[in-house]
């Protein structure tokens, strides 16, 4: 298929520079004029360079910088509405499986002081957290009850085409769905093995890291862009243990 295609752009390729020259052929037998023949070829052939600088380097680079903000800002939408469905209760929920939340915590009450750098340091502080998950200590028929429920909702997010421009939330939602699927084949969540608890933890922990890590982004991102909406998010942080939808 590939072979194919190629084979007919050399084709049309061909046939182009054939039609060239038999119009400066045409062009020759009528006035018997190579040097005017020669000027416009130079002259257009050197304009060739210009045309190329103006609308491969300039133009095609201005248009693929307007559609990348576009489409930047839909995926934000697509974020928005994921944790505003599942994200932020699952943080709530997968909280109770770390040991170390408390320490977490700490560093994630954020509010209007924050700046670009604050966000940075936390970036670094989150990828040396130790998430210590413990499938045993939290309720997994909580969690359970919470991915399952919203499966078809992860499974219409993982359709949409713009998502392969974002990989990090992407791994994201096939953590979360794949601790869904996990989830979901077991009719008891109780009192299972040693060892499935500890399969569970290790999936409850990659889902949880890449939640914790995608939360911050984007609320960086709100505070930056939506105001409005960062307010809302700050007096519901999930983990912010004061934390209250009602204005104070």
């Amino acid at each position: 298929m590939k072979n194919s295609g190629l084979t007919q752009r050399i084709l049309l390729g061909v046939l182009l520079v054939l039609l060239s020259a038999f119009f400066y052929a045409l062009h020759y037998a009528i006035f018997r004029d190579a040097h005017h023949i020669w000027i416009y070829l130079i002259g257009d052939i050197a304009f060739v360079f210009v045309e190329v600088l103006l609308v491969t380097l300039i133009i095609h680079h201005i248009l693929g910088e307007r559609e990348k903000r576009s489409m930047l800002r839909k995926l934000n939408m697509v974020i928005g509405a994921f944790f505003s469905e599942v994200g932020t209760a699952m943080l709530e929920v997968c909280r109770e499986f770390d040991s170390n939340a408390a320490k977490l915590a700490n560093h994630l009450i954020i509010d209007n002081s924050w700046s670009p750098e604050h966000f940075d340091q936390m970036e670094v502080v989150l990828k040396k957290h130790d998430f210590k998950i413990d499938a045993r200590t939290g309720d997994l028929t909580r969690l359970k009850e919470l991915v399952v429920g919203k499966r078809g909702f992860l499974l219409r997010l993982l359709e949409n085409p713009n998502l392969l421009e974002h990989e990090l939330f992407t791994e994201l939602l096939w953590a979360v769905f794949h601790l869904a699927e996990e989830l979901s084949c077991r009719t008891n969540t109780e009192d299972l093995p040693d060892n499935d608890y500890d399969h569970l933890a290790g999936d409850i922990k990659r889902a949880y890291r890449l939640l914790v890590r995608e939360w911050l982004a984007h609320m960086e991102h709100l505070k930056k862009d939506y105001p409005y909406l960062f307010s809302l998010a700050m007096r519901t942080n999930p983990f912010d243990p004061d934390a209250s939808p009602e204005v104070r």
